[in-house]
């Protein structure tokens, strides 16, 4: 079964304003049924839910006057288990990932000793990374290979040992693109230490169908907003068993209303290609569907961007680079050499094109984006298509 964009495009109202939009790691754009969700979940989440007059087997045990709040937040915990293949039990939500990485770091602490450590890795966001720097234990960094942006897993056999009670990564880097090797991370964690290993998903679920028991990870964090989805975040637990051994985690409040979206979200993912099934089969077929396709829009975009002498793509381009040869997600930051990346950006949206500028770090310093006067990224989206990579190839070309 081909993937249809076209019949993509259609469930998007805000493509037809005449941009052409290239910031899927900024701003997804919102499909118009998770908008609708949002809005009727606002209007009755303060309703009392109907109960069901049947008393089958299969009926919903309802308690007398239960609000559709609590239903709600039930819905979105079942939808986000079904998009990693969990239960809803497991499935802790939060108003962000940033709140829940923070709540995380002060519920472990009955797992750290006084010579504990943590390994983070120097891909992941700096606001990520802050709660878990102040856990009460060495911190200890990941780091990736500054030709490509990959993250070599070899080096976790000297930075996990026995006294490593967590591992964070992100399975793919929102900005350059490049896939963590994440089952490989994990056993090396596995073989030397009991240390939990946290993953961060979002731009890899984007993208690929998720199944957290493929990793074995212990805990799998989304920000729903990343995929299309509510301003809402979530942490999903290998086993809820894990919960006994942490202090309990404390939920910043979640807005019923923003809840209601989630569902609406991972039915549009599921609903990405016409397939029949449960949603967690859906998913998987859709999602499958749309990484084939993204993926030959990706080797597209390397051949028409990179083919030009004067744009260097991080981590592709260059003798350091590996010619896209590596496991990408497709998003990709770049530069024009002679040109500042301001000037670049500015020509991109007078002509129609929404990318965002790179923003400045240790991280892009260090591969050389200071050097060539900044860089500007560019991501893709269920609905873009040839034409979009075209357009943007013609506009950089211009400046070459």
């Amino acid at each position: 079964m081909s993937y249809d964009v076209a019949s993509v495009r259609g469930q998007y109202v805000s493509l037809g304003d005449g941009w052409t939009y290239l910031n899927a790691h900024a701003r997804p754009q919102i499909p118009e049924t998770v908008s609708a969700a949002v809005s009727r979940s606002f209007r009755l989440a303060g309703c009392v839910a109907d109960a069901e007059s049947s008393s089958g087997s299969h009926s919903k045990q309802q308690t007398a006057g239960r609000l559709e709040a609590d239903s709600l937040l039930a819905s979105a915990r079942i939808a986000v288990a079904d998009l990693c293949g969990s239960s809803p039990e497991r499935v802790v939500l939060g108003s962000s990932l940033p709140s829940l990485y923070m709540s995380l770091s002060q519920a472990m602490r009955p797992l750290l000793r006084h010579n504990s450590s943590v390994v983070l890795s120097r891909l992941d966001s700096p606001e990520l990374n802050y709660p878990l720097e102040g856990l009460s234990a060495e911190v200890r960094w990941a780091q990736p290979d500054l030709g490509t942006g990959m993250l070599p897993s070899s080096q976790y056999t000297e930075l996990v040992d026995g006294s490593t009670r967590l591992v964070s990564l992100s399975a793919a880097q929102s900005l350059l693109g490049t896939v963590a090797p994440v089952a490989e991370i994990v056993d090396y964690s596995r073989s030397r230490s009991r240390a939990w290993v946290l993953v961060e998903a979002s731009a890899y679920a984007a993208y690929r169908p998720l199944a957290a028991d493929q990793w074995d990870a212990d805990i799998v964090a989304l920000d729903l907003a990343a995929l299309g989805g509510p301003q809402l975040g979530a942490l999903v637990f290998r086993d809820s068993a894990m919960f006994r051994r942490l202090d309990q985690i404390r939920e910043a409040p979640v807005a019923p209303g923003l809840a209601g979206g989630v569902p609406a979200m991972v039915g549009h993912l599921a609903g990405l290609s016409e397939t029949i099934g449960t949603r967690r089969t859906r998913l998987q077929r859709s999602m499958g569907e749309l990484d084939g396709y993204l993926k030959s829009l990706t080797d597209e975009l390397y051949f028409l961007l990179g083919g030009l002498s004067s744009v260097h793509i991080l981590g592709v381009s260059g003798e350091a680079g590996d010619g896209g040869a590596g496991d990408r997600v497709p998003r990709l930051s770049f530069a024009v050499r002679g040109v500042p990346a301001e000037t670049v950006h500015q020509r991109l949206i007078d002509n129609g094109l929404v990318t965002t500028i790179l923003p400045a770090s240790q991280l892009f310093s260090e591969m050389g984006v200071d050097e060539v006067g900044g860089a500007v990224t560019a991501s893709l989206a269920p609905f873009n298509t040839r034409y979009d990579i075209e357009h943007l190839t013609r506009v950089v070309a211009s400046l070459a």
